[in-house]
Parts: structure tokens; C-alpha cells; sequence
């Protein structure tokens, strides 16, 4: 079982953005951007395009909703969507809200104290229910 896995059955705490019976949305513990956001399927497949056609689909679609939540929260010019894959052998996309490049940029991170992620994935979280 993946360390993803383990969050999205709460094995392991997380600061949940969003979910549904397939997905799962939180906040990325050593965040590039605040509300630097993961998204996963909760079903284990290690490379995103092993997915297949309807999977995919509706990752994208789940993901497209989160995007919007964040969007919402940090007004920004973009939500970045970036997949990497190699950190965690579990399929992922990272959601970033963007003004410029440099927000994008893995080399660099931002330190978030554990009272603020709370608040941040509360606001992401209830923007996206509030997408429904």
C-alpha cells in the first residue's frame, strides 16, 4: 500500500481539500505555493496514463473541480496542473495556483505552519462543495 493509498483511507492524516467514492484531494506537506494541492485516485495505479479512457476521464474532471476550489481561494492568473510521478509510486497530479512561472518551480518551497494548511484546506474544501 502507497503512502497515497494510506492518506486516502486515513491512515495517515492529511489536510483534505476534496473527495469523492474514486479521488481524493490534499494539501502537499511541503507545499511550492500555498494551496499547493495533490490529487489521486484512491485506487492504486502507479502511472497516470495506465489509467484507462473513463478513469482518466473522470480523474481530469475531479481534478478540473478541485482546480476551480482553488481558484476560488487564492485568486490567481491559472491553477497549474503539473504530473511528475516519481516521488511516489502512485499516480498524482500537483495543482498550483500560478501568477508567473517561477510559481511553478520545484526547486523552491514555502513554509506553511500546520494552523494555516488547516485553514487553507478547510476554504478549498467548502469552495468545492460549494461548486456542486
Amino acid at each position: 500500500m502507497t503512502i497515497f493509498s494510506k492518506i486516502a483511507a486515513g491512515e495517515i492524516p492529511s489536510y483534505k481539500c476534496a473527495e469523492n467514492e474514486q479521488f481524493y484531494a490534499f494539501l502537499d506537506i511541503d507545499p511550492v505555493t500555498k494551496g499547493h494541492t495533490l490529487v489521486i485516485p484512491r485506487k492504486e495505479i502507479d502511472y497516470i496514463f495506465d489509467m484507462d479512457d473513463e478513469e482518466l476521464a473522470a480523474f481530469e474532471i475531479f481534478a478540473k473541480k478541485v482546480a476551480r476550489a482553488i481558484k476560488t481561494v487564492f485568486p490567481c492568473k491559472k491553477v497549474a496542473q503539473v504530473v511528475l510521478g516519481l516521488e511516489v509510486n502512485h499516480a498524482h497530479i500537483h495543482l498550483l495556483p500560478m501568477n508567473s512561472e517561477a510559481d511553478v518551480d520545484f526547486k523552491h518551497h514555502v513554509q506553511v505552519e500546520a494552523e494555516e494548511q488547516k485553514e487553507i484546506a478547510a476554504k478549498i474544501f467548502k469552495a468545492f462543495q460549494e461548486l456542486d
